[in-house]
Parts: structure tokens; sequence; C-alpha cells
């Protein structure tokens, strides 16, 4: 096997459990992925959800460097339409200075969350989500030499000034994104597990490398438990229920519940909802392995970032422990 491995945590509140317990759980899960030779742990962030804890993504990185020794520690992704670049780039330079060489900026187009808490993180602010591409550019300017003179920030510089940047990357499930990832000369992290769409992946994969001349990571739902059988068991009854609203919008969420309050939230009412069982690879370490050499023989992935997709802590650790288990020195 010639892939890395990494995780991407959401922090999900387990029934019965509170954040605080999803939370100490994460950072346990980040420890025991650096032990355990993983290469990346990235935060994903989530607005206004009571069932995930992870609403500040970069206060959770930094308190599991502070924990870890020697995995890399980042974002999956911040929500950049919600922040001025000018503050993203000062936290995560910040970052960048306490542990150099192990932080990763993660960046994500969508809003994280639902239409209230949309409106909230906007306060003050009129309009629309921003210009995505004129924000991704802003942002590497200012983790970089800062924005050109004829900017109309011209002049404003982001410090404190680390021995090492973040590494970034641009998280995306489409050629548009995977281009722009390119052109800005950023890592795209192609999020399979949210598009499970193989022929997607590969117009993603191949638009990339034809600009940036090397593969993007991929993102994917694992599994992995001691038997196959009670692997897909756990997994059996997630689905994910994509929303076409007017205009041509449409929006991936865990309920039907979640799609009647984002309509609620949003004033409108869906066109449509499909109802999909998401690609999750499930089984038992050699049966994950093998699903995710075959992807990597048909892609030419280099690294996979793995989503656990249940909330029960005890599952989540074991299927990383499990998941190490064959690849540790590759993965180190």
């Amino acid at each position: 096997m010639s892939y890395r491995l990494s995780l991407l945590d959401k922090s999900p509140i387990a029934e019965g459990a509170s954040a605080a317990e999803a939370l100490a759980s994460t950072v346990e899960a980040a420890e025991a992925a650096d032990r355990l030779g993983y290469h990346r742990y990235w935060i994903a962030e989530h607005h206004g959800n009571p069932n995930l804890a992870s609403s500040a993504p970069e206060v959770v990185v930094a308190h599991i460097l502070a924990r870890t020794r020697r995995i890399r520690v980042g974002t999956g992704g911040v929500m950049l339409q919600h922040y001025a670049p000018y503050k993203v780039a000062e936290v995560f330079r910040v970052l960048a200075a306490l542990s150099p060489g192990r932080v990763d900026l993660g960046i994500g187009k969508a809003p994280g969350g639902l239409p209230f808490s949309t409106l909230a993180l906007k306060d003050g602010r009129d309009g629309g989500p921003p210009d995505f591409e004129r924000q991704l550019a802003d942002l590497d300017a200012f983790l970089g030499v800062g924005v050109p003179s004829d900017h109309r920030l011209a002049g404003a510089l982001a410090f404190p000034e680390p021995r090492q940047a973040p590494e970034r990357i641009l998280l995306g499930a489409g050629v548009a994104s995977a281009e722009l990832a390119a052109r800005q000369g950023w890592l795209f992290c192609h999020a399979g597990h949210l598009n499970g769409d193989p022929a997607e992946a590969e117009r993603s994969f191949a638009a990339y490398e034809a600009i940036a001349g090397r593969n993007p990571l991929l993102a994917v739902f694992a599994l992995v438990a001691e038997t196959g059988h009670s692997a897909r068991r756990q997994v059996e009854n997630i689905r994910i229920f994509k929303a076409h609203l007017p205009g041509g919008r449409a929006v991936n969420l865990p309920s039907l519940e979640a799609v009647d309050e984002f309509a609620r939230q949003a004033g409108v009412r869906p066109e449509r909802v499909e109802e999909n069982r998401p690609e999750i690879v499930a089984g038992t370490p050699g049966e994950v392995h093998a699903a995710l050499a075959a992807i990597q023989r048909r892609l030419g992935v280099e690294e996979f970032v793995i989503d656990t997709p249940v909330a029960d802590f005890a599952a989540r650790l074991a299927s990383i422990e499990l998941l190490a288990g064959q690849v540790r020195p590759l993965a180190a």
C-alpha cells in the first residue's frame, strides 16, 4: 500500500453525552492518531448543530497541537465566507508560530450551517456570500507577503511571521474547486464523502493534476470493525438528503427533519428532495484497505482523509486503531 492516511473529525455528540465529552473524545482520538502514524488530523466547522461540537475548529486545533508531538493538525475546513481573510491569516500564522511545520489551513466554501446561523455570522454585513475566489486570493496574499500595492487593503500585513507557513488546502467537490486550488498553488482535497460520484472524482483529479502537476487528497467515509458484519451494520442506516431549492441551489442534509428546518429558516420550499445512501467503505481492516487500494489504483490517490460517520466514540476509536494497524510504517 502506497498511500497516507489522515482523519477528519466533526466532534459528534453521542446520544446521552455532552459537548465537553465529545471534545474530550476528539482530543483522545487525535492523540491516538499521533501515536499510530496518521499524517493529518483535521477538525471540521459546523454551526448551529446541537449534535456537533466543532463550531470553532481553530480553538480545537490549538489544543490538539499542544497535546500531540508529530501529526499535522488543521481545519477541514474554515468556512471562509464568514470571515475576513486577514483575520484567518493572523490566526493561522499564530498557530504556525506555536507549532512549526505541523499546521494545516483547510478552507471550505460552504456555510457549514443552517440559514439562521449564516445570518448571525454575517451580522452587520449586507448582501449574500462574498466573492469566494477573491477571498481565497486575499487570504493567500496575507499568508504570504501581503496584497499588491493596487489592492484596496494595500499596506495591511499579517503577523507574526512563523518559521514555516501553514499548509494551504482547499476543500471542494468538483472541477471548479480543483482548478481554483491549482491556480492558487494550494493543495486540493476532493470531498468524495459528500460527493460519491466516481466520475466527478475522476474529473476533479484530472483537472487538478493538469494544472498543479500532482494529485489531490481524497476524503472518504470509512468505518473499520473486527468483523465486516459489525462495520456494515453500524452504517447501514446513514443517509444524506439532497434538497433542491429554487434558483438551482442544492444542499446536503443528514435527515428529513434537517431539510424541513433548513427550508423553514430559508423561507423556501424545496422543489424536490433526494434520499441517497452515501458511499461508505465499511468492513474489516483487510476489506477496507482493499477498497482503498482499488480507489488508489483508479485515481492515483496518495492520501486519503478518513471521515468515520458514527457518533459512538468507542466505535470511532476502534476504527482508527484497526485501520492504522496495517499501514503504520507507511504512514509514519
